[in-house]
């Protein structure tokens, strides 16, 4: 492949080279020198004609793979009839898909935006005007854990416990403390050390399992203690299923997993199928918010809220949490296998559903990017979560098929890079 040649534009039969995407698009991202053009199912293809096996999905937002014909039949007859208005009228669309996501889940109510950060940060404003109006709290703080990732606005970094993201931000939001992710004991000592002095603790932010963190699995009994303690002091329990939710853990939201239900939580990414749109949902007894508290332009717009309600009952018609426990079990299992004939180079398989993660031994020399740079060259995509983890996140449609493509892929890679 050239890596000059970027986009084609076959209406004026021209090109866009890589030169001239890094001087018009800022280089906010390290990108891999791969330009994809179209996908079907689990499949992509570059612009050379190669195809490839997406384990990435957008990062666990393509739900339902590319070019499901739900979804082309969504934005089809949703861009030829209403796309955009405003929140100063009643949308119907953001009312159904609101009240299906109520009647599938714990909450009450919703409120819609247009990113996951922005779904945490509509936590973060409830929190700290519960803090204020309820508990009565003069400078409310929100507990998160270390290793965590909530998004890149300015608060939704300072949530994030990990000071990589926070590096040449300051000064950042205050108004959070830290602390390890699955201690329990570090975390009821910070809630009591905190609430002696004016600031005390209104709301615990967790993700169920840490995505970018290195594909972490909560603990039960340390989730469900969190929840004893919310119930005990009133502090809110806000989980961040931006990654999680939706499908991606073989239940609807990561939570059912751990055996409690939360206060409020945020969903976005896998929602839409790649469309962009997020959430915040809450029980209706913390759901302190007013006209004029909050807002977004976009949020909830016909477009969004139609697509991804075709989503939700896509998922919910063809059965495919079925899919994503039974795919997600094979995958480990043959990650396992893999794990057991590189000793030397893998530590650690873990993972829910279809969100997975190959950790590497930190002594290795080998880095995540390692593994995805050699599986690109096998026909197949995967995503870093962290420097020593490789994150499998492929659509929800997967098939045993592929899995055990990637499988064979994953060996292969491995093979070559231990040789």
């Amino acid at each position: 492949m050239s890596p000059e040649i970027l986009v084609k534009t076959p209406s004026t039969s021209s090109s866009f080279t890589k030169t001239e995407f890094d001087e018009y698009v800022m280089k906010t991202y390290g990108r891999f020198p791969l330009v994809l053009e179209r996908g079907q199912g689990c499949h992509v293809w570059d612009d050379q004609g190669r195809e490839y096996l997406d384990f990435v999905a957008g990062i666990a937002t393509c739900t339902l793979g590319h070019a499901h014909p739900a979804m082309v039949a969504a934005v089809t007859e949703q861009i030829q009839t209403l796309h955009h208005v405003s929140n100063l009228y009643y949308v119907r669309q953001q009312g159904e898909l609101a009240k299906w996501l109520v009647q599938h889940s714990c909450a009450d109510r919703a409120f819609f935006c247009n990113s996951g950060a922005e779904a945490n940060e509509g936590a973060i404003k409830l929190a700290r005007k519960y803090g204020h109006t309820v508990l009565n709290i003069e400078n409310p703080i929100i507990l998160t854990a270390q290793a965590s990732f909530h998004g890149r606005t300015l608060a939704t970094i300072t949530a994030t416990g990990q000071p990589k993201y926070q590096k040449d931000f300051n000064p950042l939001v205050p108004g959070f403390h830290y602390v390890p992710y699955n201690d329990i004991a570090t975390l009821e000592n910070a809630v009591a050390d905190l609430d002696r002095d004016p600031r005390q603790v209104a709301a615990i932010l967790l993700e169920g399992l840490q995505g970018e963190g290195g594909v972490r699995p909560g603990d039960r009994t340390y989730f469900q203690r969190i929840r004893e303690i919310c119930d005990q002091t009133g502090i809110l329990l806000i989980l961040d299923e931006v990654q999680v939710g939706m499908g991606r853990t073989g239940s609807w939201w990561g939570y059912e997993n751990l055996g409690i239900e939360p206060d409020v939580f945020t969903s976005a990414k896998g929602l839409g199928g790649g469309i962009p749109i997020g959430a915040m949902l809450c029980k209706s007894f913390c759901d302190v918010f007013q006209p004029g508290d909050h807002a977004s332009t976009f949020g909830g717009n016909p477009f969004a809220c139609g697509v991804a309600l075709a989503v939700c009952q896509t998922l919910e018609k063809e059965n495919i949490l079925a899919n994503v426990r039974e795919q997600g079990e094979h995958l480990r299992s043959g990650l396992k296998q893999i794990a057991e004939k590189f000793p030397t180079l893998v530590a650690e398989v873990r993972g829910w559903g279809l969100i997975n993660g190959m950790e590497l031994h930190a002594e290795a020399s080998l880095t995540s990017a390692d593994i995805v740079k050699a599986a690109m060259q096998e026909g197949v995509l995967l995503v870093p979560a962290g420097p020593k983890v490789v994150r499998f996140v492929p659509p929800l449609i997967v098939t045993a098929e592929e899995v055990e493509q990637v499988l064979q892929s994953i060996d292969g890679a491995l093979s070559t890079l231990s040789a």
